[in-house]
């Protein structure tokens, strides 16, 4: 059986037999959305890793009470797959980050690259990373992870070249590439960075910057995919190279 998850700040030091109280808007949910009822289980996370277990005992107002059966810390993935996701219009950078999370992406970095419609300036900046903040939490709870991948704050291409040397790797999505992402080699631990460019592409002058910082060139196959549906097939393809799927 499926257990729905929900967030729980502070579950991590949990151990059988103790109880814990589920409150505030993830209480709400569970209660009144997910309508849940003494007896049932249901599981809950950090967000950093962990995982506690249990059976609904109480339900008061829009909180509930859980008594823990199982309390488990998994470990981070090694290496971790982070998607620097360049900015675009409508929603289709959301739908990336939102189904990269779902597929195991530990980290997402904004990128406002030349070509980005969509532009994050002023206080845009503080509410575009809380937003993708919000849908990345609740694409690891459908995805029921135990990791809630953090955003980071957007970087011109100048940031990003200068932050290639923090990764073990850094793949760029370039259909003219000439080797495949398939036939790339992984590191052990580390960070694995792969670059999306927005609706237009990255431009020759960033190709080059992020060459010259160290970045490697790959590309997905023969078909030119959307900014929402690259870095996910991307992490599709490494998640299987890593013998994860």
């Amino acid at each position: 059986m499926v257990l729905p998850l929900f967030h729980l700040d502070g579950c991590a030091a949990a151990k059988p037999g103790q109880t814990l109280l589920l409150a505030g808007s993830e209480g709400k949910h569970a209660v009144t959305v997910r309508r849940l009822r003494v007896g049932e289980s249901i599981q809950v996370s950090d967000g950093r890793g962990s995982r506690v277990i249990g059976e609904v005992t109480a339900i008061e107002g829009s909180s509930l009470q859980l008594a823990v059966s199982e309390a488990v810390l998994e470990p981070s993935p090694e290496p971790s797959l982070v998607l620097v996701q360049a900015l675009a219009k409508g929603d289709r950078d959301e739908l990336a980050i939102q189904a990269a999370t779902e597929l195991g992406a530990m980290a997402i970095v904004p990128w406002q690259a030349e070509r980005s419609v969509s532009r994050w300036d002023g206080p845009k900046i503080a509410k575009g990373v809380e937003r993708w903040q919000t849908i990345v939490a609740e694409a690891s709870k459908q995805a029921l992870r135990a990791f809630v991948p953090e955003v980071a704050q957007p970087l011109t291409t100048v940031q990003l070249a200068k932050a290639t040397s923090s990764y073990s790797s850094v793949l760029v999505l370039d259909p003219t590439a000439e080797q495949s992402l398939g036939a790339v080699n992984l590191p052990d631990a580390g960070a694995v960075a792969i670059v999306v460019g927005p609706e237009g592409g990255i431009s020759p002058n960033e190709l080059l910057q992020l060459e010259a910082a160290g970045a490697v060139r790959v590309r997905l196959g023969a078909e030119i995919l959307r900014t929402s549906t690259a870095g996910v097939a991307a992490i599709a393809v490494l998640q299987s190279h890593l013998s994860r799927w």
